[in-house]
């Protein structure tokens, strides 16, 4: 048996550090461990629940929005606000963006390279490649002399020996399947996507001042104008650029990234079999609709049983630091986020080590638990509860990969299953982005400009105390924000984050987290470059800085970087 310390898993947001044991080429054991502090919520306490949202957006760089929308709903929950409408949309429209953004962010510059050889690229046939990509999609960078181009740059990149953001790769890996021809049409789509996302996110940009960590949000709605009348407010033309923007931005997902997660997927089915890990699935659902309902439904599933799905009850999440760098009075109970505490306490070895001491805390991370359940949550849990309850959309387009990759939904429970599922939303939300934007240009005509609720903005009309959470299903998966105000001041804040829920440690019980529970039974080619853990790994998408976050202002080492295998 040998032990593999993978550290840091690069390609993700944060610091993050996986342990496991290999025997006869499979993994037997693992352990995630976040190697970074977050003290944002202990930031939070005495101050002014209004400004919650734009401190706990920096928690993060790479989900910019998604605390701040978790956060007004925390708030507006406490206080009983209700936004209008156009602040539902306009929040709707900025959060489909990050979407979109994010999963073809993701897709391209984040896991790709653990499927993608880009140095056999160069052994492709640019004719090849071209009737390749023409036989899958209409898009119109698809010629010969496309490609040829794309692989003349590539060359010379190559050739410098300077390989920049490619240098750190397993390039000649055997567990690499993809001809060289869909490794250079994979090359052109990672160099196209990064000029596509600039230009889509400025949709952040006019709906929210800046991107990352829009400006515009405030307890009880947007601060976004409307006014017909204004070039400085949402109007007309406004309105005709985001829909250019949202047209392209639609294109591209269905022209360049469902057809390269469909011509991919077809090289790795046995994947389909592997990085399942615990079986059960959390939603809190997202996008509210003007009926009050969610577009993307909320709920869970508990072991891969898709003929049930549970209504979700937020008093039955709970957090343990039985294994976490914290410190509870019982680390072994359990607590609520309005009772939760965020109390450091490091425990662990001092650097440099070999290995942690997985046998007691051995991360930054804490461990939620839904009914005492381990749950997986993000876009594969989404469209497994949306497929469950027979979302039309949804059950449309899930239909459709199955049929063309010839497996059935039991795929989905894999790591395979992760990468299309989040490929599948984008689709769905790239369609559905017009519809909200539709609905705010009639509110508009129609003489709707309101933009905020601010009937219990003025803290002279709140209780004494108050609580509540905010949910936001965020691109990772379940985001929830937890406040406790008494005499106007933040009295708590815990934040329960995708990353947590997903990269987590043990629970007394001894249950693994996903990321954990997922590698176990991974074969593993070759112990010396563990490509396979990266896989898996990044088929949830990693966020370790919206789970915890460091700060020492005086420059003293916080974590040392190693990689052994024993």
């Amino acid at each position: 048996m040998s032990k593999i310390a993978i550290d840091p898993i690069t390609r993700i947001e944060g610091h993050l550090r996986v342990e496991v044991e290999v025997e006869n080429g499979v993994i037997t054991n693992a352990w995630s461990s976040s190697t970074m502090w977050r003290g944002i919520e202990t930031i939070l306490q005495g101050r002014d629940p209004r400004s919650a949202w734009l401190i706990t957006q920096r928690i993060c760089g790479v989900c910019t929005m998604v605390h701040a929308l978790a956060s007004v709903r925390a708030v507006e929950d406490a206080l009983g606000i209700e936004v209008p409408p156009n602040a539902r949309l306009l929040r709707n429209l900025i959060a489909g963006a990050q979407f979109i953004q994010d999963h073809v962010i993701h897709f391209y510059h984040l896991h790709a390279l653990d499927w993608v050889d880009i140095v056999n690229a160069l052994e492709a046939d640019p004719e090849a490649t071209a009737k390749l990509a023409q036989a899958s999609s209409n898009w119109p960078l698809s010629s010969p002399t496309y490609f040829q181009g794309v692989q003349k740059r590539l060359a010379g990149f190559v050739n410098t020996g300077q390989l920049g953001p490619f240098a750190n790769a397993y390039w000649g890996h055997s567990a690499y399947q993809l001809p060289p021809e869909a490794n250079l049409l994979a090359v052109a789509h990672y160099l196209e996507a990064l000029d596509w996302q600039r230009e889509f996110i400025k949709l952040h940009a006019i709906l929210g001042a800046k991107n990352p960590h829009l400006h515009t949000f405030l307890v009880g709605g947007m601060a976004t104008p409307i006014d017909p009348n204004s070039q400085a407010a949402i109007n007309a033309d406004k309105i005709a650029m985001i829909r250019q923007m949202i047209a392209k931005g639609k294109a591209f997902v269905e022209q360049v990234y469902l057809p390269d997660v469909l011509a991919v997927a077809p090289f790795y089915l046995d994947w389909a079999g592997y990085g399942e890990g615990v079986g059960n699935f959390l939603t809190y659902g997202e996008f509210p609709e003007a009926n009050g309902q969610l577009w993307l439904p909320q709920g869970i599933i508990f072991d891969r049983d898709l003929s049930t799905v549970h209504p979700v009850d937020q008093e039955k999440i709970k957090e343990y630091v039985t294994h976490s760098w914290y410190s509870y009075q019982d680390d072994n109970e359990a607590k609520h986020p309005w009772e939760g505490e965020t109390n450091p306490n490091y425990t662990g070895p001092k650097p440099p080590y070999d290995f942690l001491e997985t046998d007691s805390k051995y991360s930054w991370l804490k461990s939620p638990r839904y009914e005492d359940k381990v749950m997986e949550v993000g876009p594969l849990a989404r469209m497994l509860v949306g497929y469950a309850v027979g979302h039309e959309g949804v059950q449309t387009v899930v239909n459709q990969v199955l049929t063309t990759l010839g497996v059935g939904p039991e795929a989905l429970f894999s790591t395979l299953g992760r990468i299309a599922s989040r490929c599948i939303e984008t689709v769905l939300i790239a369609q559905k982005m017009d519809g909200w934007l539709d609905e705010l240009a009639a509110n508009i005509a129609g003489g709707d400009l309101k933009m905020h609720e601010g009937s219990r903005w003025q803290p002279s009309t709140w209780p004494t105390e108050a609580q509540g959470y905010g949910w936001h299903d965020a691109p990772r998966g379940a985001l929830g924000h937890w406040i406790r105000i008494k005499d106007k001041k933040i009295e708590n804040y815990q934040c329960v984050v995708p990353s947590t829920w997903n990269a987590g440690p043990r629970d007394p019980q001894g249950q693994p987290g996903p990321y954990e529970a997922a590698l176990i039974g991974t074969p593993i080619a070759d112990p010396e470059k563990p490509l396979e853990v990266l896989r898996t790994i990044h088929s949830f998408d990693p966020c370790l800085a919206c789970g915890v976050h460091v700060l020492d202002a005086r420059g003293q080492e916080i974590t040392h970087v190693v990689f052994n295998a024993v």
